[in-house]
């Protein structure tokens, strides 16, 4: 989040406050000098088009002041047909995910509908309120407003990611082919590749953006090449190392690359020994990989060592690794190898979740307890609240885009437990942002009961250390058993496992 710092500013800091154009999202400069405020002014009434003056004049102020409004009141009388004026506040409120943004938002395209930026800033604070399709629309009349740019083209194209699949691959196509030159158009194929469901797509868009768009030009791309490797990983090793070779030897590539080269090299050697049914010297080299923590990869890794050590004439040591891979990271592929190992030990399915859950309970501690305020509802919910359900719980607040991003695909797996005990919360972790959140709920149809953070609070094995998306998933008796993951388009069957894990006991 934005934080203001206030400070004074004297009648000699004039010039530079005048001279220098201030970007609204930095700090907050309050001026008390009435001989300053007033050249400040009449700097904006001799140039009402300038969105220099204006940020001046904002920043000395504050955003929190009401002079403010009532000043730019007056000016958009004043000046009926200047839409800088209007924008001029509206985006100093759009920048600090201000609620009050919108109306200003609002004025500026009414006096002038080809005002490309007022569209794109409306859009964005549509998407705090929950106003997804309105979002949408804005975004579509930035994009035509102004279709040489390519920022608005690639919002626009992104709008329909989780509504209408085949036109978003349409659109962030034409964004691609348009924008060869620009960063948007490598950021248009990343997204595709990152987003694609099935394994032939995502590599074709990583391909593609490989071929289209240089790494060493194109931040997005560099970006892309690294995904793209640990796809690679997951399904053709061998072209993952030649991958990481050539980025290597690419002056301008970051030097991650080299030690991701050396991995390579490992999980190659790895399998070629597992193959060779040589399990201990295969164990030796998974045991020196370490791949960077948000790869998906490492999602293999535990099933790759199991193997290695099954291979080694240690079944049993190979299924507990399983079981404590499973109680950090559940996947459905890793509780089916489970499985299998568990019926190569004889056991049945239900001793197999035994086992997983004395694992769990080894490792599970009662959730530090909270007391928060409802905003659907009058008065407060404690966790205790919850005793006998299992919860979901995430960090969020209406401007975090990851967490908007991420909400679509919990209601996709929790709309599959309707009617059974699970609860859904969502903890606003900013209170500056309270007039978004009835308005989001009513308007985006999630189903998450929303409560109000308090700062500095002891959340204990709860902490979202300041930051969201952050998520939970607590058991009946309300103790946390999984944390720290996130949910995508890829997987959801994930999440769907640890809620069916959860909810399957019953105690």
């Amino acid at each position: 989040m934005k934080l203001n710092h206030k400070k004074l500013i004297s009648s000699a800091a004039l010039t530079i406050i005048l001279s220098l154009g201030f970007n609204t999202t930095f700090a907050q400069s309050v001026v008390t000098d009435k001989a300053v405020l007033a050249k400040l002014r009449a700097a904006v009434e001799a140039k009402p088009d300038s969105i220099k003056v204006h940020q001046a004049y904002i920043k000395a102020v504050g955003t929190e002041k009401p002079e403010l409004e009532k000043q730019y009141t007056l000016w958009t009388k004043k000046y009926p047909k200047s839409a800088m004026v209007p924008y001029a506040l509206g985006k100093a409120y759009e920048n600090e995910e201000d609620p009050k943004a919108k109306p200003w938002l609002l004025k500026t395209v009414a006096i002038d509908p080809k005002f490309a930026e007022a569209w794109s800033g409306l859009s964005i604070d549509a998407e705090r309120w929950g106003e997804f399709s309105a979002g949408r629309d804005y975004m579509a009349k930035a994009a035509a407003a102004a279709p040489s740019n390519p920022s608005y083209a690639f919002y626009h194209a992104s709008s329909f990611s989780n509504i209408d699949e085949t036109k978003y691959r349409t659109l962030s196509m034409e964004v691609a082919k348009r924008f060869p030159d620009h960063e948007r158009g490598a950021q248009a194929l990343y997204w595709l590749g990152v987003r694609s469901k099935n394994v032939e797509d995502k590599m074709k868009y990583f391909e593609l953006l490989h071929k289209s768009y240089a790494p060493e030009k194109f931040n997005w791309s560099a970006s892309g090449m690294t995904s793209y490797y640990d796809l690679l990983l997951r399904e053709q090793p061998e072209k993952a190392l030649k991958l990481a070779e050539e980025m290597a030897n690419n002056p301008k590539a970051e030097k991650q690359w080299i030690n991701l080269t050396a991995q390579a090299k490992l999980i190659n050697e790895a399998k070629n020994l597992v193959a060779l049914k040589k399990g201990a010297e295969a164990l030796a080299l998974l045991g020196q990989i370490k791949l960077p923590r948000y790869f998906g990869f490492n999602r293999m890794l535990p099933i790759l060592k199991a193997e290695a050590s099954a291979l080694d004439g240690k079944p049993d040591a190979a299924y507990d690794s399983l079981i404590v891979a499973f109680s950090k990271n559940p996947g459905v592929k890793l509780k089916s190898v489970i499985n299998t190992y568990g019926t190569r030990l004889g056991k049945d399915a239900a001793q197999v979740d035994a086992d997983i859950w004395k694992r769990l309970d080894a490792i599970a501690r009662l959730a530090t307890p909270f007391t928060l305020k409802r905003y659907l509802t009058p008065g407060n919910t404690s966790i205790t609240d919850y005793k006998g359900k299992v919860v979901l719980l995430t960090y969020w607040f209406p401007g975090c885009g990851p967490c908007r991003g991420e909400f679509p695909h919990f209601e996709n797996v929790v709309k599959k437990f309707k009617g059974q005990d699970l609860s859904y919360v969502g903890i606003n972790i900013v209170s500056s942002q309270n007039d978004y959140v009835i308005p989001f709920m009513k308007a985006s149809g999630y189903s998450f009961t929303p409560l109000e953070d308090v700062k500095d609070r002891d959340k204990g094995n709860m902490d979202n250390r300041g930051a969201a998306p952050v998520n939970f998933l607590l058991d009946r008796e309300g103790r946390v058993i999984f944390s720290d993951f996130r949910t995508d388009g890829d997987n959801e069957d994930e999440l769907e496992l640890m809620i069916s894990t959860l909810l399957a006991r019953k105690k």
